[in-house]
């Protein structure tokens, strides 16, 4: 599947996670069961929201949006990779490898800027709760939620036209499962300096920029519980919260050390892009909904009674 270097590559190879064919059912049966759960919970976690009118508020409104963010993300990667567990030749084409890179982008970009939007909600309903209602209205929260997208969509934009301008000319083996920005741009023939710089500036700004602020938003809901008299007061802010910066944790933790770390192939890095894309997104409708107690009342609400759609 080679190309000599004066020609332009017409097709990628990935490397997949498995030459040995039983390997590859067990995982075809393995991650297409973990698919179909990351799409029932997420689904489901919008179906909740949507249904029950407790949960119409900003909270919610955000878990919402992420939701349907996790459930596109992993659309975007896990489908491809079913179908070459199936598939004798792992190819795919330059043009579905560049949409999948600036969908990854998008889905990633547009998450964490929800994880601070979502922070922030919960800085202000601890810090400030008798301002709460007017600093979140709906049109903050529309506002709030319309640049995530925006930011999503501008961030992915930039960086797919510049990997677009790069030449490929072989080899042409994309040492992932997916294709992924970092093993991609190894394969590149021409300097691939300015989509480097694109990249990290992205992750310097948005990654650290957005970590920043869940950082800060946190410390002043932290240092607002510690003041409180009430341990119930305080037990109640941080199971409020705790399901959410368990979200973060994971998310940060396996995205940042995935981007952040030279691209090479290794079996780490394979477990970490198998986390970031296939297994987080799995893991934060199941978080919201057993360590909320809301949540858990909601889908007790509409499993026991005919949901009623609200406009």
């Amino acid at each position: 599947m080679e190309v000599d270097n004066t020609t332009t590559v017409t097709t990628f190879v990935l490397l997949g996670l498995s030459n040995n064919p039983q390997v590859q059912a067990v995982l075809f049966v393995l991650l297409l069961g973990i698919y179909l759960l990351t799409l029932m919970g997420n689904l489901t976690v919008l179906l909740v929201i949507r249904t029950d009118s407790y949960l119409h508020t900003p909270m919610y409104f955000f878990l919402s949006h992420l939701s349907f963010m996790d459930a596109f993300y992993s659309s975007v990667i896990v489908p491809k990779l079913l179908e070459n567990l199936l598939s004798k030749w792992k190819t795919i084409s330059p043009l579905e490898c560049f949409t999948q890179i600036s969908l990854v982008i998008f889905s990633g970009a547009t998450e964490a800027c929800l994880l601070s939007v979502m922070a922030y909600d919960r800085f202000q309903a601890v810090c400030h709760p008798l301002l709460y209602v007017v600093a979140m209205n709906k049109k903050v929260c529309i506002g709030l939620v319309g640049t995530s997208w925006a930011i999503g969509m501008g961030t992915s934009l930039v960086n797919s036209i510049l990997l677009a301008q790069q030449h490929f000319c072989g080899p042409n083996l994309v040492r992932s499962f997916a294709c992924e920005l970092p093993p991609v741009l190894l394969l590149t023939c021409s300097d691939p300096y300015i989509s480097v710089v694109s990249i990290l500036t992205t992750i310097a700004v948005l990654g650290f920029g957005t970590l920043v602020l869940l950082l800060g938003s946190y410390t002043r809901i932290i240092m607002t519980a510690l003041g409180i008299n009430s341990s119930m007061g305080r037990s109640k802010i941080f199971s409020t919260c705790s399901s959410h910066f368990l979200v973060v944790t994971i998310f940060y933790g396996s995205g940042v050390f995935r981007y952040m770390t030279p691209a090479s192939g290794s079996a780490l890095e394979q477990v970490l892009s198998m986390q970031y894309s296939v297994v987080t997104p799995l893991l934060n409708p199941l978080i919201y909904s057993l360590k909320n107690q809301e949540v858990k009342a909601a889908l007790r609400r509409v499993f026991t009674r005919k949901p009623r759609l609200t406009f």
